[in-house]
């Protein structure tokens, strides 16, 4: 039977109510209005084997990440930073399953500023699509999946799936590139901790300090470089020697 919104809001209300006058019983008590340890902080994410793609989908993907962000002198591409290791995480994690969020019927296509109306969890979305673009390669470059294609070809797919008219069978081609493209940049730039954004390279490029305790002297300060390296949710490599 679906959810009646009356029904939702007295639960929430409801839910609300009785968090307040348990915080308000603890702090009576003389105690703190929260319980310690109740969050659930980051683990370090990147180092180990794939945890949701195969060894396939992770070859297509980190070649796609690569061609978004390609490689220059200065800072290392997509790959190399980690974004393919970043997406593999949070697939595998709450994000791939849609853990938070409202996953009921009915499903149908919404405008773009409300966002995916999938019954498809990210996760699906991604062996879907990655599966339909193989198949798409290998039946229009002679057997050859995205991965092993030259990089100017690799481009041709990449602006057929953001313009057309290129299409995947079973799933849209222009959402996948969306999808694609956000969470690449995701993982170009979170904290390493995510599994992208690989020594900081994305931070050191654009100066970001990260995690850095405190850095108000420099914030009025345009256009110049902050001095000291950038800091890592967990810290840096080398805080952690000796």
């Amino acid at each position: 039977m679906p959810i009646r919104r009356r029904d939702l809001l007295a639960g929430t209300a409801l839910s609300l109510i009785f968090a307040a006058d348990s915080a308000k019983a603890r702090i009576i008590a003389g105690q703190l209005p929260w319980f310690p340890e109740a969050t659930a902080p980051p683990t370090d994410s990147r180092i180990g084997p794939w945890q949701y793609l195969t060894l396939e989908e992770a070859s297509a993907l980190e070649a796609l990440v690569d061609r978004l962000i390609p490689p220059d002198p200065q800072t290392p591409g997509g790959k190399d930073a980690g974004c393919a290791v970043f997406i593999d995480r949070q697939l595998a994690g709450p994000y791939g399953s849609s853990q938070r969020l409202y996953m009921r019927p009915p499903f149908m296509d919404g405008v773009p500023t409300q966002g995916t109306q999938s019954s498809l969890t990210p996760a699906q979305r991604y062996r879907q699509a990655l599966a339909a673009l193989d198949k798409y390669c290998r039946a229009t470059y002679a057997g050859k999946g995205f991965a092993q294609l030259a990089s100017a070809q690799q481009d041709e797919v990449i602006t057929g799936l953001e313009k057309g008219p290129l299409q995947l069978e079973g799933t849209s081609a222009t959402g996948f590139f969306e999808l694609l493209l956000q969470n690449t940049r995701e993982g170009f730039f979170a904290d390493p901790v995510y599994g992208g954004n690989r020594n900081m390279v994305a931070w050191k490029m654009i100066g970001f300090p990260g995690a850095r305790y405190d850095y108000r002297d420099w914030v009025g300060r345009h256009n110049e470089r902050f001095p000291l390296p950038p800091v890592s949710i967990v810290g840096r490599p080398e805080w952690g020697q000796g």
